[in-house]
């Protein structure tokens, strides 16, 4: 698992890697493959903390951004987005494996 980092018109702390890694490390656990993120934090104007997350994950790709007045707030809503998605992802796989299995011809069925 890689975990990148951008600030813009922010400084960054300690505080905030840790909880972003914290956050984001959690993503792997829905992945079967390593992923790698890349998570971009910024402020826009006076009171807007902006987010964006892009995962990769063998051939999977996610992505997700918020902006609220908090930071924490923001990496926090990201993550559910995130999570989401991936679980959307895997529910739709498996309707269409269904479906598949659904519309194939049994061998021993002949006339």
């Amino acid at each position: 698992m890689t975990i990148t980092m951008t600030f813009r018109h922010l400084d960054s702390t300690e505080a905030v890697k840790a909880h972003a890694t914290e956050k984001i490390g959690k993503v792997q656990r829905f992945l079967r493959l390593p992923m790698t993120a890349h998570v971009t934090l910024s402020k826009d104007g006076d009171r807007q903390f902006a987010v964006e997350v892009d995962i990769q994950s063998g051939a999977q790709r996610f992505h997700a951004h918020e902006s609220t007045e908090d930071l924490y707030a923001s990496l926090d809503k990201v993550v559910d987005k995130l999570e989401r998605q991936i679980e959307r992802e895997k529910t739709d796989k498996k309707g269409l494996e269904r479906a598949s299995q659904r519309l194939l011809p049994l061998d021993d069925e002949e006339d």
